[in-house]
């Protein structure tokens, strides 16, 4: 059961839940190909938003609290994620981690403006804990999918998976 819920880890970033450093952050050049641009204060209102939504998670994870998600998460997304906080409640486990770095890339922005999908490759470590006590540390090198869905003032993460290659 704990090899799913470090895939799932994958997922998140957070400032410094560990440790004082912060993340390194690199945003790659949009290259999108479509009928519609995408203005730069949107994709940097994107980007934020995406990056507050790892905090969130991260803080839900390790105080296994599901309305953290309400904030940056809806759909799939926040469901998978629920899903797993109420797995760690019923074993008693709390996740960790401190991330190292996100290299993000905007890949597409729908032609009606509802959704932005990005990629990034993340690099983290991650904590296991079982009734406080560390099990597991482990670094984590990830290149996950996001879909953001536009709500009334942030972007919200509606989708965000590992990429299988």
């Amino acid at each position: 059961m704990i090899r799913p819920l470090v895939i799932l880890l994958a997922a998140f970033a957070a400032s410094g839940a560990f440790g004082a450093d912060q993340a390194s952050v690199q945003i790659e050049p949009t290259t999108l190909q479509g009928p519609r641009p995408l203005a730069k204060e949107t994709a940097t209102a994107v980007v934020r938003d995406y990056l507050e939504a790892w905090q969130s998670l991260s803080a839900a994870l390790e105080q296994n609290r599901t309305d953290l998600l309400n904030q940056d998460f809806v759909g799939t997304a926040k469901d998978k994620f629920a899903e797993t906080i109420e797995e760690q409640q019923k074993l008693g486990i709390r996740t960790r981690y401190q991330e190292r770095s996100h290299d993000i890339r905007i890949i597409f922005y729908s032609p009606e403006g509802l959704s932005v999908e990005l990629e990034d490759n993340i690099a983290y470590d991650v904590q296991l804990l079982d009734h406080n006590k560390v099990q597991t540390t482990q670094l984590v090198r990830a290149r996950y999918v996001a879909v953001l869905t536009p709500a009334e003032v942030r972007w919200r993460v509606r989708v965000l998976q590992a990429d299988s290659n």
